[in-house]
């Protein structure tokens, strides 16, 4: 049994009675949004990075016994290696699902049959059309799709964008429309965040599932947690989620509660 941790004088006392149940023993599965989460959101994509203190609980929880961290963003994989830092044992799940890492057993990155590329690249070239000359508004390449970010543009030009997406090229056959923050990601294969934690939970054996999210994305997962599973909200909006902290930076001290409980 893990000794008793301090979860210092911020934390839900509901949400450190949890953590601690998750210390017990077991199989855990702790899957972890990337933007918003571990790293605070920032007006250039590529330029975010984790906490500091946050990427060390999470390097300490992957190294703990029966304890698989799983990162679990809506960046492309590579993309999402690149700004969060991490190597294995740290495992990575990209493109809301469409895209496994190493160490997992989809393989690595999405494959899309001859239709579903040939409906990429059609897709691209709508996109790259629609917001040609917007100001703010860009396009984040991915295996499975594009994301089309608009947290940068003033806020008619992205109400207007959106709008635009959602009304045509979201709504082509074969395309998969999901909307965060200031953006919409589409994709030419069906994924979400719930149905991949599902897979995990399933591969891994998980005894036990701990999520934190921030998005609207991430309620595909909340919706799906299981009693004796915990989940996060972070930040502000209506959620499906048990319980909620501020920011990123609260984030760091839920899992550096959950850490010292797994050790």
């Amino acid at each position: 049994m893990a000794e008793p941790q301090d979860p210092g004088p911020d934390l839900d006392p509901a949400l450190a009675a949890a953590l601690a149940r998750l210390g017990g023993g077991g199989t855990l599965l702790v899957a972890l949004d990337f933007d918003g989460v571990l790293a605070p959101i920032v007006p250039v994509p590529s330029d975010a990075r984790p906490l500091p203190d946050s990427a060390d609980a999470v390097r300490e929880l992957a190294g703990a016994p029966g304890t698989t961290v799983v990162l679990l963003s809506g960046r492309g994989l590579a993309d999402l290696g690149t700004v969060s830092g991490f190597t294995e044992p740290v495992r990575m799940v990209g493109s809301h699902g469409g895209e496994y890492g190493p160490g997992l057993t989809e393989g690595d990155g999405s494959l899309l049959s001859p239709e579903q590329q040939d409906l990429k690249e059609k897709l691209t070239l709508a996109l790259v059309d629609l917001v040609d000359g917007e100001i703010g508004v860009t396009l984040e390449h991915k295996p499975a799709g594009v994301a089309v970010h608009v947290r940068n543009a003033p806020p008619e030009v992205g109400a207007r964008v959106l709008a635009a997406v959602r009304a045509g090229p979201g709504r082509w056959d074969g395309v998969d429309s999901t909307e965060g923050k200031a953006v919409i990601d589409l994709a030419v294969l069906q994924v979400s965040k719930g149905a991949a934690v599902d897979a995990l939970r399933e591969r891994l054996g998980a005894d036990a599932v701990f999520f934190a999210g921030d998005d609207v994305t991430d309620e595909s997962v909340f919706t799906r947690l299981r009693p004796g599973d915990v989940g996060v909200k972070v930040g502000v909006g209506d959620t499906e989620a048990e319980y909620r902290v501020t920011d990123p930076e609260a984030v760091t001290t839920v899992l550096r509660t959950l850490a010292g409980h797994r050790r």
